[in-house]
């Protein structure tokens, strides 16, 4: 059974047939979703998915976007939200140097207060870094975030900062990118890392993979990127998917 680590079946993209999308997951070969949250207001309807859906679980967070949204009261709320039965991690935090959203010292302030809320409720993080490698790292280690672990999402870095990620236990989430061509530093990766330590991902609705790169993404991609990583890694399709399956649910305790 396939493992997916973050989606966001609650983005408008699914709006016309989430149910159908949400029921064909199952029937399909997917053991777990991970909805995974990116503001105040998709932490709600996260938690509306995980209690409509046997096999959807959850994550809480706020994305290095919103950050500017946050306060000490809805913080407050948020660290509630963690103690919700089907919530899995915290997340997706982080830093977002690409779109700067919102201003960078207000992103590291919200970053480095949801890495200690991981750490106060025992709970992975699932970090978001995108063309903020040095910073994410350092925040990273100097934070003892290793204490209760999490997956870098959508990683995009080469092999130094990955070595460092995964010397520290950290899961390397692996999505649709992989499948692109032009992707010579992450197939690198994807060669060099432990598949102990590799898990899969589709960001859905976005990044879907060859071929079908451009459109809605779904956790029915996940094939194709699994199919990829057995490909770099000269592995068995099927061991891709138990390992990745075996190590998600260590993860997140399932």
């Amino acid at each position: 059974m396939i493992f997916e680590t973050h989606a966001h079946y609650d983005d408008e993209a699914f709006e016309q047939d989430r149910e159908d999308v949400l029921k064909s997951l199952q029937q399909s070969g997917i053991s777990f979703v991970v909805n995974v949250s990116a503001s105040i207001e998709s932490i709600k309807t996260t938690l509306e998915l995980t209690k409509q859906y046997p096999f959807v679980y959850g994550s809480v967070g706020v994305h290095p976007d919103e950050t500017k949204d946050l306060n000490e009261e809805n913080f407050v709320w948020l660290k509630e939200m963690t103690k919700e039965p089907k919530i899995v991690a915290v997340g997706e935090i982080g830093l977002d140097y690409y779109w700067d959203a919102t201003d960078r010292e207000v992103q590291k302030i919200w970053f480095d207060r949801q890495i200690e809320l991981a750490k106060e409720v025992n709970l992975p993080a699932i970090i978001h870094s995108r063309e903020a490698g040095k910073d994410t790292l350092d925040m990273i280690t100097a934070s003892q975030l290793k204490q209760v672990g999490g997956i870098i999402h959508c990683f995009s870095y080469g092999k130094d900062i990955a070595k460092s990620y995964l010397n520290m236990g950290f899961y390397l989430g692996i999505g649709g990118v992989v499948t692109f061509k032009n992707v010579k530093k992450l197939k690198e990766v994807v060669e060099y890392a432990p598949i102990e330590q590799l898990v899969l991902e589709t960001d859905s609705p976005y990044l879907a993979p060859e071929p079908n790169r451009g459109k809605r993404n779904t956790s029915l991609n996940l094939i194709y990127v699994a199919k990829e990583i057995a490909k770099l890694k000269n592995m068995d399709y099927d061991e891709v998917i138990a390992v990745t399956e075996n190590n998600a649910r260590k993860l997140y305790k399932l």
